[in-house]
């Protein structure tokens, strides 16, 4: 059985703005990679790289109109990574 896909045509706008929203992002981890915040330095950086992420997968990869079940199969590989990223910051932090 074949499986009909809606079409979903996304304006210039939408990606122009979030186009400007990357590059703010960007800029705002330069200047707190700059603020040398010891170990809120590496927090704030992966939060804004994690923000980042979400957008382009959001807009541009355009999971946004995926379905729900989709959408939470991709929760695996970030809870995954998380996990590890925290196991790794972990023992770092307390050595």
């Amino acid at each position: 059985m074949e499986q009909k896909q809606a079409l979903h045509i996304v304006g210039t706008k939408t990606f122009v703005v979030v186009w400007a929203i990357l590059i703010f992002l960007t800029a705002l981890t330069i200047e707190v990679a700059e603020l040398q915040l010891a170990k809120l330095s590496m927090i704030a950086n992966l939060l804004i790289a994690s923000a980042k992420a979400i957008l382009v997968l959001w807009f541009f990869m355009h999971l946004k109109y995926e379905s729900t079940f989709f959408k939470l199969l991709l929760l695996i590989p970030i809870g995954t990574i998380t996990i590890i990223i925290g196991l790794t910051f972990s023992d770092i932090w307390y050595r």
